[in-house]
């Protein structure tokens, strides 16, 4: 659970630093391909040097386990730069 906790902090970062127009495609272009580094990161994290209570582990499920478990990491952040996104609108306003 700490591992997606930290995920989501780093959304909402990139969300309130992300700089220009609020558009919410490039928004949710880059935060895919960041989303998708940071996931496989954080995925082999749990996997070699924090496994078990951390984070969420479908390690059971082979490749399509690893898979899901980067999905799910890029989902949250995501969520975390459109959290961020309003945030940012709402203090710059």
């Amino acid at each position: 659970m700490l591992i997606e906790l930290l995920d989501l902090l780093i959304g909402i970062v990139f969300g309130f630093f992300h700089k220009g127009k609020e558009d919410y495609t490039s928004i949710l272009r880059n935060g895919a391909i960041i989303g998708i580094v940071i996931g496989i990161i954080f995925v082999l994290v749990t996997i070699f040097l924090a496994p078990g209570s951390m984070s969420i582990s479908l390690a059971f499920l082979g490749t399509v386990g690893f898979i899901i478990e980067i999905l799910i990491f890029v989902v949250i952040f995501i969520a975390g730069a459109f959290i961020g996104d309003r945030i940012e609108r709402v203090i710059r306003k």
